[in-house]
């Protein structure tokens, strides 16, 4: 039978390292000197700038009123989201400068620079915000088209004569 030998301890202190390790820090809130908390959001081409900061729920999109820029219901339904999620619905105003892109892509460029923003101003927040999906970056983007196609994959129409 072999011999059993005794540890020398080489991990011992490697024990004592990981319970100080264990010891989880709360994230705290992130606010400026004029009380307003920045995010940027992302989606397919258009880039959203957020600045959040209390108020009564006002959201201004490019200097113009959430009605006036976005207006079909569901693209505004799709920028209140993170609000509703986080029920924070009147308790923020909302300025944004969003770019590129399409009205669809702008909405969830919005949403998503909303949801980063409110969690850096309620780090309690991330949980119901990341249940959501309203954390995660949609990567999906528009594919390119390749040489020899008609589209991305559409071929051009084959005829036999």
């Amino acid at each position: 039978m072999a011999e059993e030998k005794e540890n020398t301890g080489a991990f011992a202190p490697l024990s004592d390292v990981a319970t100080g390790i264990m010891e989880t820090s709360v994230a705290e809130p992130q606010i400026d000197d004029h009380g307003r908390t920045y995010a940027t959001g992302k989606r397919k081409d258009a880039i959203a700038r957020v600045w959040l900061k209390p108020g009564n729920g006002k959201i201004t999109i490019n200097n113009k009123e959430i009605l006036n820029y976005f207006a079909r219901p569901a693209l505004r339904m799709i920028v209140n989201q993170p609000f509703a999620a986080a029920q924070r619905a009147t308790e923020y105003d909302v300025v944004c400068t969003v770019g590129g892109g399409g009205l669809s892509g702008q909405a969830g460029a919005v949403r998503h620079g909303i949801s980063k923003a409110l969690v850096l101003r309620e780090p309690e927040l991330r949980k119901a915000l990341k249940a959501g999906g309203f954390l995660t970056r949609d990567s999906r983007v528009v594919e390119r088209k390749k040489y020899g196609k008609r589209k991305a994959r559409r071929s051009f129409q084959f005829s036999k004569r």
